[in-house]
This record gives C-alpha cells, sequence and structure tokens, in this order.
C-alpha cells in the first residue's frame, strides 16, 4: 500500500494523508490552484484538494502510471496529461 503525504515544511508534522490500494507508479503534481495530480500502479489519474488531501476527481486509464502528469498551456487554457501504458491523457483545467 502507498500513500501521498502532505507536510508541513516548518515541522516536517504530517497534515493529511491519502492511501492508496498500491504504490503511486510515479511523481506528484502540485498546481497554484490548490490542486495535486498523481497516478498509482493500477492505472487510477486522480486529483485531490491541497489544503485538504481530498479526492476531487479521478480517472482510470486502463494501464500502470509510471510516468510524472505534466503541466502544460494548450489553446489558452491550462492543461494536465499523463502517460499511461502506451497512451497520453490529456485533460484541461476549468478556470
Amino acid at each position: 500500500m502507498g500513500a501521498i503525504r502532505a507536510l508541513t515544511p516548518e515541522t516536517g508534522e504530517l497534515k493529511w494523508e491519502f492511501k492508496l490500494h498500491s504504490d503511486a507508479g510515479a511523481g506528484v503534481l502540485s498546481t497554484a490552484g490548490n490542486l495535486v495530480f498523481a497516478g498509482d500502479n493500477e492505472g487510477d489519474f486522480f486529483a485531490l484538494e491541497g489544503s485538504t488531501g481530498r479526492a476531487l476527481w479521478h480517472f482510470q486509464t486502463g494501464a500502470t502510471i509510471n510516468a510524472n502528469p505534466v503541466s502544460y498551456t494548450g489553446g489558452g487554457k491550462q492543461q494536465i496529461a499523463i502517460a499511461s501504458g502506451n497512451s497520453i491523457f490529456a485533460f484541461g483545467l476549468e478556470e
């Protein structure tokens, strides 16, 4: 079992924890909009609320996620992308 954890930088104290059924396959991406994105070995790509760790959204990709999420601008909007298996999934964020 794995987990995504947020720590208080000044003290190292645990702020919140989001438990996973398997290990997180790769890194975590946080945004200025208080979102945290990550994926796991079961193919779930998900968004958490950065301040609380509350699950906001998830998408089953159908394959293990071993890549870090990335953020970029496309068409004037912020996009989030993740590689999973032989596919790349991209999602536009609402303002």
